[in-house]
């Protein structure tokens, strides 16, 4: 049962975000903590705002992508939209910037920061469809946790 799975790992989030402040050492250790618990995945971590574009931030994976504008690809439009993007086929996704050509699947989830987006977290798989709508709000759940630790 994935919701049982994503409490599971919203507590060890949780616990491992307990007294941490600095956010590259908070963005560290949850894409790790994500990479290790998740399954086929290729790459996660995040993407950080910097005026009108996105900066690589901590991650877990190939080397990727150093900037995206806000509004292109799948991790610029969730930033841009304020809304998580989850995409069964990246290769359908207008505008999807090919970072890993093994990537098939992708879902993105805005951070934010008194309602404004500060970085988005990127998930990306090599499997077709990876994510459904549990992992949508498991991971929304997770990311309001680290949310709610650094910024409130």
């Amino acid at each position: 049962m994935k919701s049982k799975f994503y409490e599971s790992l919203n507590r060890q989030a949780l616990a491992l975000l307990e007294g941490e402040y600095d956010l590259v050492a908070a963005m560290a250790n949850f894409s790790a903590l994500l990479n290790d618990n998740l399954t086929d995945l290729n790459w996660v971590g995040f993407y950080v705002m910097r005026g009108e574009q996105l900066v690589l931030g901590p991650f877990q994976g190939k080397v990727a992508c150093t900037r995206i504008p806000l509004g292109k690809g799948v991790c610029g439009t969730a930033a841009f939209t304020n809304q998580t993007q989850r995409v069964a086929d990246v290769h359908q996704f207008d505008g999807h910037i090919a970072c890993d050509s093994a990537s098939n699947s992708e879902i993105v989830v805005p951070v934010r920061a008194q309602g404004n987006v500060v970085a988005v977290l990127d998930i990306d798989s090599p499997i077709f469809d990876r994510f459904d709508e549990e992992d949508q709000k498991g991971l929304e759940l997770l990311v309001k946790s680290f949310e709610n630790c650094l910024f409130d």
